[in-house]
């Protein structure tokens, strides 16, 4: 199990942030372009997925205990 441990004390900076968020961006327009249905969605279903996925990171943001 050393890569769990690895990457439980893995901190990324800046850049490597913005490469992953970048890295997802694209993988998601590349689902899009590949799979039609999903462009077929409403746009409030949209809005659900990605309030739900911001959810758990917004509460740990304005939850987490100073130390």
């Amino acid at each position: 199990m050393q890569i769990i441990k690895k990457i439980s004390n893995y901190q990324a900076g800046w850049i490597d942030v913005a490469l992953i968020k970048i890295a997802v961006f694209a993988a998601a327009l590349c689902m899009a372009k590949l799979w039609q249905p999903l462009l077929r969605l409403d746009w409030h279903w949209y809005l659900i997925i990605s309030l739900a996925a911001v959810a758990k990171p917004l509460y740990s943001f304005f939850h987490r205990s100073e130390k």
